[in-house]
């Protein structure tokens, strides 16, 4: 059955892998926030970031920009979302809201100690 956060959450994660500004902007609503979780152990915005140019910067600093990091479609509190791990190891977890085609809101869990059941091997 076709799931429209799912699709959604497939096509923010294709243009994360491009590393696609353009591509993750239009996925993202204009007045989409970016909350970030790094626990203050992991630099990360201390306040949510607004907008959809800054959300894309902000996701391309943080989930894309990882060399040898592999990005998976994962489910996240029951919905879809995104894992990125380096090595097996967890370093990003993202919960999606959606609006339609859009997302509305991402949560980042960047957290080391909230990201160690989703380690792998």
């Amino acid at each position: 059955m076709f799931d429209p956060h799912d699709a959604t959450v497939r096509r923010f994660a294709a243009a994360c892998r491009r590393r696609d500004r353009a591509a993750l902007e239009a996925v993202l609503g204009d007045d989409a926030v970016a909350t970030c979780d790094g626990g203050g152990l992991v630099p990360a915005p201390a306040a949510p970031v607004r907008g959809a140019a800054a959300v894309a910067r902000l996701v391309l600093e943080i989930v894309s920009g990882r060399a040898g990091a592999e990005l998976t479609i994962e489910s996240v509190n029951g919905r879809a979302g995104l894992a990125l791990r380096h090595a097996s190891r967890a370093v990003a977890v993202v919960g999606a809201e959606t609006a339609g085609p859009r997302i509305t809101t991402l949560w980042i869990v960047l957290d080391p100690a909230k990201l160690t059941s989703w380690h792998r091997g």
